[in-house]
């Protein structure tokens, strides 16, 4: 608890805590509830000694507690060698003959393995995010979206979740006086882009004239179907498949075969996900190619500047 504590004092990258060691501060924090002001002085105590040593000796010495701590605080998964002699474990894993060898069953074999491969998953799962890189994009995110928050910067028009005047929504309706922070958005995601319906207009108009506009009305009659009634959905399902990806297609949309593959086998059961593979691909292709050079076009810096 010293140790953990202690290195929360100290202002390095290299010196952060990970997640498995800030559970662990946590739970000893609950755990010595009654002690912990001893703890802290404790701690506090010990690293303004550290600060009055010698830049290479403090070095040394934090190297020297770090490994003495991973040694008898492994991580997860991590085989705690004060606990488990390891000559011992390897010679019970080690067949001693042959025969030995080959008496195991084929059965336990693969339970053997299954359990490996359970434990390399549960290691793949784990999340290795730090809680300050979590922090700084919480803090980012913040930053971001203030000036549209009217809780924290207050709009032109009185926002209708304070007040009880509508002309807010009103105002987003009108599509020939556009704030230009409304338009600045536009440029934070493709989600922003298309959640403004100014904003979806604008790249469709871009879309058309780059012949690729068929990829927003696939998109778009993809969305326009998980909202459907129950009864109108194979109807609906049909309707897209001859529109877009059928071979005699009237609008084709370009998307690699395994989406197609997968699309036409989901056809023989249609339902509200039925195109999900496909809209997914038409969304990526949208995000990563015509979105970036829609931000890039002279379209959209002219409509940013006859923004108000």
């Amino acid at each position: 608890a010293v140790y953990l504590c202690k290195r929360t004092m100290q202002n390095k990258t290299r010196l952060e805590l990970a997640d498995y060691e800030a559970e662990s501060l946590a739970r000893l924090q609950k755990m010595f509830s009654r002690k912990w002001e001893f703890i802290f002085m404790q701690a506090e105590a010990q690293s303004k000694v550290d600060k009055k040593r010698d830049k290479l000796e403090r070095k040394v010495l934090d190297s020297q507690e770090r490994a003495f701590w991973d040694m008898h605080r492994p991580m997860p998964g991590c085989v705690n060698t004060t606990e488990l002699d390891i000559k011992k474990a390897c010679r019970m894993n080690k067949p001693a003959n042959k025969n030995s060898a080959a008496s195991v069953s084929s059965e336990q074999a693969i339970e053997n393995l299954m359990k490996e491969v359970t434990m390399l998953k549960s290691r793949l799962d784990r999340s290795n995010f730090k809680m300050s890189k979590v922090s700084e994009s919480y803090i980012n995110y913040y930053e971001q979206y203030a000036e549209y928050d009217p809780f924290f910067t207050p709009p032109d028009v009185a926002h209708p979740w304070v007040t009880d005047n509508p002309d807010f929504w009103e105002q987003e309706k009108n599509a020939k006086d556009i704030a230009a922070r409304r338009v600045k958005r536009w440029a934070f995601s493709l989600q922003e882009l298309l959640a403004d319906s100014v904003g979806r207009e604008q790249f469709a108009k871009f879309l058309d004239k780059e012949f690729s506009g068929e990829n927003l009305k696939f998109w778009e009659a993809v969305q326009e179907l998980k909202a459907l009634p129950q009864c109108q959905v194979a109807d609906k399902v049909t309707e897209i498949w001859s529109e877009y990806l059928g071979p005699d297609a009237s609008c084709p949309v370009n998307i690699d075969s395994h989406s197609h593959d997968v699309t036409k086998k989901n056809m023989t059961k249609p339902d509200r996900w039925t195109f999900d593979a496909a809209a997914a691909h038409v969304y990526h292709l949208m995000k990563t190619d015509s979105y970036s050079r829609y931000l890039r076009s002279e379209m959209y810096k002219d409509f940013l500047q006859g923004s108000k």
